[in-house]
């Protein structure tokens, strides 16, 4: 696992072991970014369910001002600071561990991202939950996007009014869906 883009290109990234973790592969993670490449630059970036913290870094290498990364688990928090000291991003990072509804719940004090990704465990209602308090809380700025990646055969649920679905890209059994909330120029 490694930085594809921007100023940290190359870098190794360190990965938890186990099963635990489900990794974004290289292939899906390109798409990610080439879907959401001209939203990136100085854009405040949520990485939920963060693992290894890949996309939030991936995110910062190609030009975004800073990364909030969230994960449950304490071996994955450590193991995100460790990767944000790999890529020398100490001073436009920060790690939480914690639950992300949790977190979620705790944005309510006014902190709000251009950027979210949430690729929580496949087989669990967090993916659901998350955007239903995203939006409730309306977390996410103006012209914001949510990255959601999924089993293929997950269905976005219905958004209100400021919140937009945009399009679904597949690859294999992995899909990406593109949430906006409006204004965004993005599909």
């Amino acid at each position: 696992m490694r930085i594809i883009s921007g100023i940290a290109r190359g870098r190794k990234l360190k990965d938890l072991q186990g099963t635990d973790t489900r990794p974004t592969t290289d292939k899906v993670k390109e798409a990610l970014f080439n879907i959401i490449q001209f939203e990136l630059e100085g854009r405040r970036v949520l990485d939920l369910f963060a693992g290894t913290g890949q996309l939030g870094l991936e995110a910062l290498s190609r030009g975004a001002e800073h990364s909030t990364f969230v994960d449950r688990r304490r071996e994955a928090a450590a193991l995100v600071q460790e990767n944000v000291k790999l890529c020398r991003f100490e001073d436009r990072a920060r790690v939480v561990q914690g639950e992300a509804q949790a977190f979620l719940t705790s944005c309510v004090r006014g902190e709000r991202f251009d950027i979210i990704f949430l690729d929580p465990p496949y087989h669990t209602n967090l993916l659901e939950n998350c955007i239903e308090k995203i939006t409730r809380f309306d977390i996410l700025r103006e012209h914001g996007i949510i990255v959601c990646e999924s089993r293929a055969e997950w269905t976005l649920p219905p958004l209100e009014s400021p919140y937009e679905a945009g399009r679904e890209y597949r690859y294999g059994q992995i899909k990406l869906t593109v949430c906006r909330r409006t204004g965004s120029v993005i599909g």
